[in-house]
């Protein structure tokens, strides 16, 4: 692995003090498992890095990284459930001021995204992601004495984060990490790693600050596909958290490890002639173009009925879309965002529309926020997910026959499908056989992450192994707990 040459003094102290840095290290396990009270540690200043040693949580090794949130936890795990209330706190309210920035730096690394859009996500994972509310006891009493069902800490969790919503899902899966009592090794996206890096180190400074518990996150300095290996074969990980594409979940469920997996999608858009156009119209824009459609649940295709299509076609025109009818227009972009091996191009992953059209050389008028085209159900642009701004409508002229373009399209996923329709058997019959995890009906599809549309958020949608929009509960062992000699007042 190449250290970049800013790195390299820093590297050359970790190597030269390797036996000192052991020792510190060993010490601090050791100061921790005896037992030292909270309240003390919590009345103690934050503890700055020695000069030359890594940022707080950041560590070089996945060993190292992981030794030290396994102590961490150990005492995390002590603590009352206001002290997880207390931290969680701390980090909303530590984190709100940052977010535009935050954003900012996200855009700038990643290249992917829109500032703006980056900002209202934070602050939905700020506002909506659950916390130890969200750990629900169960109980049944009766003749033979009482049985509660309580959920408690995993231990070390092994998060791995994608580089399209990298500050989001870190943000959020700490949150609900923290609230069921465990720490977390993140393995972040190279594509993001300066910015996951500094969120870690800072997320690990407001948890000290506010509990006097360091390492309760970590992560890797450099991280690699080689690290994250490694972590899903660690014995102290005892849960996998893998946000990312279909092979790095594949990879983790090899792991003979409990794993929690969110995949790919490609959401379709259904709209049928009852429905209220110039409102989908709308939703559908809004849905699909929040930061330039690389969220997992962002309208990916469009099927319409015959007969509404091209008044719909004509209401996304007039808020933000621009409309590509030209064959040999069509071919460019296709040519430009589709590589050979019918991958989407990372280049253009992520864009503005206008970067797209302006590289196809299309024509177009102001900053449009989506490139719509017209399309058989069988394209390109309809059956990848393109994680970019351009989104094929396909037309149909029945129900059923949409319903089963929407399944193909969909491709057996079972991710995120919406409808737009004020038919309410269709609505249903549609949520039935799509059996996605998120089904949206007469709304954007981020209303199903609690933004415009009720419920919690989340980052990390886990249908792959059915966890669906994963929350603190999930992150969380259900255990059984039997008093026999009662508790029955009935």
């Amino acid at each position: 692995m190449v250290i970049a040459s800013a790195m390299q003094p820093i590297w050359r102290f970790m190597v030269e003090n390797n036996t000192q840095l052991k020792e510190m290290i060993r010490s601090m396990v050791i100061d921790l498992l005896q037992g030292q009270k909270q309240e003390a540690a919590s009345s103690q200043p934050v503890k700055q890095a020695p000069r030359g040693q890594v940022e707080p949580g950041v560590f070089d090794t996945v060993d190292d990284a992981i030794q030290a949130a396994k102590a961490a936890q150990a005492r995390f795990e002590d603590c009352t459930l206001a002290t997880r209330e207390k931290v969680i706190a701390d980090i909303r309210a530590t984190m709100r001021p940052r977010v535009q920035e935050l954003a900012q730096k996200t855009v700038e690394e990643t290249g992917m995204g829109r500032v703006a859009d980056k900002v209202l996500k934070l602050n939905l994972t700020l506002d909506k992601t659950p916390g130890v509310e969200d750990l629900v006891t169960e109980c049944e009493t009766g003749d033979n004495g009482m049985t509660l069902y309580e959920l408690s800490a995993y231990g070390v969790i092994g998060a791995i984060t994608p580089s399209t919503n990298p500050a989001e899902t870190l943000i959020c899966n700490t949150i609900g990490m923290l609230a069921a009592g465990n720490a977390v090794f993140f393995s972040v996206h190279p594509g993001a790693k300066h910015l996951s890096r500094l969120l870690v180190s800072e997320l690990n400074q407001i948890i000290a600050k506010s509990i006097g518990i360091e390492n309760l996150i970590v992560t890797l300095r450099e991280p690699s596909i080689e690290s994250a290996q490694e972590m899903m074969l660690h014995p102290d990980v005892s849960l996998l958290v893998v946000t990312g594409g279909p092979g790095v979940v594949k990879q983790a469920l090899q792991s003979g490890k409990k794993v929690i997996g969110a995949g790919a999608g490609n959401p379709p858009a259904f709209v049928d002639e009852t429905a209220d156009i110039k409102k989908a119209a709308q939703d559908i824009v809004l849905g699909a173009s929040l930061d330039n459609n690389i969220l997992c649940i962002a309208e990916k295709s469009v099927v319409a009925m015959r007969q509404i299509e091209p008044q719909l076609v004509q209401e996304m025109v007039k808020v933000g879309c621009v409309l590509v009818d030209n064959q040999q227009d069509i071919q460019r972009l296709v040519d430009l965002t589709v590589l050979p091996n019918g991958t989407p191009n990372k280049q253009f992953v992520g864009k503005n529309a206008s970067v797209i059209l302006d590289a196809a050389h299309i024509p177009y008028n102001g900053d449009p926020r989506l490139i719509i085209l017209r399309t058989p159900k069988d394209h390109p642009f309809a059956v990848i997910e393109m994680l970019m701004p351009i989104l094929p409508v396909i037309t149909v002229d029945s129900f059923d026959e949409g319903l089963n373009v929407c399944l193909l399209l969909e491709a057996g996923l079972h991710h995120t499908a919406t409808m737009h329709s004020l038919n309410m058997e269709r609505l249903n019959q549609m949520a039935r056989k799509m059996k996605t995890s998120i089904f949206v009906k007469n709304g954007p599809s981020y209303a199903g992450l609690g933004f415009s549309g009720e419920g919690t958020t989340t980052f990390t949608i886990a249908t792959p192994t059915g966890e669906s929009t994963t929350s603190a509960r999930c992150f969380a062992r259900r255990r059984r707990c039997c008093l026999t000699t009662g508790f029955n007042i009935r």
